[in-house]
């Protein structure tokens, strides 16, 4: 997996559909990434600082660096591109490489999302064909279903908008669902600090403004917080909904009828139809084809479909391509405009 041989031929399969190659810096901005994508890249970065105190850090994610590219360059427009090359984590097994050889490939600046991503998968699928392997299976999900699910809940916009924050946190969003059960809203230290704060902003000048806004709308806020009604009993039910949905799992050509079942004994208003997916085959070439309304939780810049490919090659089992739509990321690192991008990459460090 790791021969020259191996990576060539794959390159050469991702441009002949088109895809133009490009470099990408191997040393970017840290800020980049904890600032405006969130601290979770932080615990795998390698990061230092430079002679005039900027901090700076191996590329941990090669989609990133192409992202910033996009943005730095000030592109306008469709792009498919690819790139190959090295991410650099931190792992917690001893057992994983920090060192990451990869060939991805994306759309980039196309509203074309359906044929767009039907072109990753495909892609990724051409790009299997100069890898031996017995069987396996292509995984495929999608984000954005799950945050329609919780937009449709009868549960306070705050909660609905921590849920599809924290999707991707599994052990965090786990225990979200037990306060929901609960009807422990936030953790009680927090709220005796809250309380305090409030008391003393009553003596306040309501006309000052914290952060941007006046004392007295955050007076408000908090006042309205309080007065949300929610029952234990709501709170037990809708987290068994949101339980029972990340259980459905298929094969792709039954996940409308799946989730369109679930949505109707649930009382949900929402309709999936099977063109929604970019494929309706259960067998492609050697591989199992199933959906999965739980996976989508590695990154959290995932906004819609995504997809994996495990392959079993002498007796191992490995995951050899993840990928998926991130129609959100380029705005989460400075663009002022929503960009759609979807991409995928091979993994080939295994």
């Amino acid at each position: 997996m790791k021969s020259k041989n191996l990576s060539e031929k794959i390159l050469r399969s991702v441009k002949s559909k088109g895809f133009k190659y490009i470099e990408l810096p191997s040393v970017i901005e840290a800020n980049h990434i904890v600032q405006r994508s969130g601290e979770n890249f932080r615990k795998f970065m390698f990061s230092f600082t430079d002679i005039n105190g900027k901090e700076l850090c191996l590329r941990p994610d090669l989609t990133i660096a192409s992202c910033l590219r996009y943005l730095e360059e000030e592109l306008k427009g469709k792009e498919k591109i690819f790139y190959s090359g090295q991410a650099y984590r931190k792992v917690q097994n001893k057992k994983d490489s920090i060192i990451r050889n990869q060939v991805g490939f994306e759309i980039i600046g196309s509203k074309d999302e359906k044929n767009d991503d039907k072109e990753i998968i495909n892609t990724s699928l051409e790009s299997l064909q100069s890898i031996k392997y017995t069987k396996g299976t292509l995984t495929i999900g999608n984000v954005e279903i799950f945050n329609l699910l919780i937009s449709k809940l009868n549960i306070p916009k705050r909660w609905k908008l921590r849920l599809i924050r924290h999707f991707w946190r599994e052990k965090y969003f786990n225990d979200l669902l037990k306060r929901l059960e609960t009807n422990s809203d936030v953790d009680p230290t927090i709220v005796e600090i809250d309380k305090k704060r409030y008391f003393k902003m009553l003596k306040e000048d309501l006309s000052k403004f914290i952060a941007g806004r006046s004392i007295n709308e955050i007076l408000k806020r908090f006042d309205n917080k309080i007065r949300d009604p929610r029952g234990a009993s709501k709170g037990k039910k809708v987290s068994q909904i949101i339980k029972n949905f990340l259980k459905i799992k298929c094969p792709i050509n039954k996940a409308a009828a799946e989730l369109n079942k679930f949505f109707k004994k649930n009382k949900i208003n929402l309709v999936v139809d099977q063109k929604y997916f970019p494929t309706s085959k259960n067998k492609i070439s050697k591989l199992n084809v199933v959906f999965s309304a739980s996976f989508g939780r590695q990154l959290e810049y995932y906004t819609g479909m995504v997809f994996k490919i495990d392959i079993k090659s002498k007796s191992k089992n490995r995951n050899i391509i993840n990928g998926g739509r991130y129609d959100k990321l380029i705005s989460d690192l400075g663009s002022e405009k929503q960009i759609p991008a979807v991409g995928a990459a091979l993994n080939l460090s295994n």
